[in-house]
């Protein structure tokens, strides 16, 4: 297993307020969801960054004593390096350098399954290395050699900026593709009323383990971050008998780097496309403030910061096995506090979803013809149905149904709304 020594940086001229421990104790845990033995973790303020190095050279030469003293293969910092400044310090250090975008990626690489995620990963990748391709390539040599370097495979180090402008070109481009075929997909759901709510979430937040609460399924789960890249819907039944469209997406993170929302904004169209937001926030972590702010920063950048959320309080079990209380709990007034493990107050959140949708049904008593049994059929799936009576003139129905719905039939010659 490959050891790896991590620098903690906190730059006081940053904007965010993350604690230096904070961002310590998420290096870590990347770094362990990346298949690493931490070999130490060095922690370096500065009032501003240098050119050469990014920290201090005094710094530099004591993570060069630690990383050969603790045996570290890799040196991972926790701020984005440029491409001089990696160089640099892979020369001084005389180790293999990555900095924490580098990091995700090799997770992406290794958490990606479809054949869209896997394309999604390269682009990212390649766009990421485009503006770096300085000097020898030293970046481009470590390719397939370990962390932070999977991605395109057989990529040489001979590769130019036109190669790979050209491989971002075609990348793009079938990316394009599966767009179009997701939004034939989003159609169809339209046309057949199907409400949808998107599970977002910081990473590692419990956003697999609801989605199976909820309906059943049986996605892959781990304290691992990023378990999901792939989004996945599935049919959820709501207590009233309605049918929502539930679907997993993946997890947020902190100042997630741009062009990684870039890469995956096609994935992330579930979320665009979700009639209702629930927000899982881990309860357990000391850290669910950032983690709230952080995936409210990334919606905003999506341009869906209007979109409406239901916040759900996971992993509450974990707080009442320490014998704590719900701490945080407080600081989000309009949520559901839930244990997505156990099943705690899943009826709750249920109930609110399904309190969510009613609120937007129109409450209407119909009158069809009785040949039009396959608006019937339309009501019973897409509406709530509350009362049915078969009268000589009609089919007298009293139901709950949708804008959409009744859009579609109220110019129905055959349909009849008494009120």
């Amino acid at each position: 297993m490959e050891k790896a020594l991590l620098v903690s940086i906190q730059i006081k001229t940053d904007k965010h307020h993350w604690r230096i421990e904070d961002i310590s104790s998420e290096l870590e845990e990347l770094a362990v969801s990346s298949g690493v033995e931490v070999a130490g973790n060095v922690i370096c303020i500065c009032e501003r960054p240098t050119a050469n190095y990014l920290i201090g050279r005094g710094k530099v030469e004591e993570i060069s004593l630690i990383s050969g003293e603790n045996g570290a293969d890799t040196v991972i910092f926790s701020h984005d390096l440029s491409g001089t400044q990696q160089r640099n310090l892979e020369n001084f250090l005389g180790k293999k350098t990555i900095d924490r975008t580098q990091l995700i990626l090799d997770i992406f690489s290794r958490r990606a399954r479809s054949p869209e995620g896997k394309m999604q990963v390269e682009l990212a990748l390649l766009q990421y290395l485009l503006p770096r391709l300085t000097g020898k390539g030293i970046i481009l040599s470590r390719l397939g050699g370990g962390i932070g370097t999977r991605g395109p495979g057989e990529t040489k180090l001979e590769v130019d900026r036109r190669q790979i402008r050209r491989r971002i070109d075609k990348l793009k481009a079938d990316l394009v593709s599966f767009r179009m075929h997701r939004l034939t997909t989003h159609k169809k759901r339209k046309k057949n009323n199907l409400p949808s709510v998107a599970l977002v979430g910081y990473t590692s937040a419990g956003k697999s383990t609801l989605l199976n609460r909820l309906t059943g399924s049986e996605q892959p789960v781990s304290e691992k971050l990023f378990t999901t890249l792939d989004p996945l819907a599935k049919v959820l039944k709501l207590p009233g008998g309605q049918d929502v469209l539930v679907s997993d997406t993946v997890g947020f993170l902190h100042e997630l780097p741009h062009h990684l929302i870039e890469a995956f904004k096609a994935t992330l169209e579930e979320v665009a496309e979700a009639d209702l937001l629930v927000h899982v926030l881990d309860l357990s972590d000391q850290r669910i403030l950032q983690h709230n702010q952080a995936v409210k920063t990334v919606l905003d950048e999506l341009g869906l910061k209007d979109k409406p959320v239901l916040t759900a309080l996971n992993k509450s079990d974990l707080l009442e096995e320490c014998g704590w209380p719900h701490m945080f709990a407080g600081d989000f007034g309009d949520s559901v506090v839930i244990s997505a493990r156990t099943g705690k107050n899943i009826d709750s959140l249920l109930m609110r979803i399904q309190d969510y949708f009613a609120s937007l049904m129109l409450d209407l008593k119909i009158i069809v013809p009785h040949s039009r049994m396959d608006l019937v059929d339309l009501f019973y799936r897409c509406a709530k149905v509350e009362k049915v009576d078969y009268l000589q003139e009609g089919i007298n129905i009293r139901l709950k149904i949708s804008r959409e719905i009744f859009k579609r039939i109220e110019k129905d010659e055959g349909v009849k709304v008494i009120c």
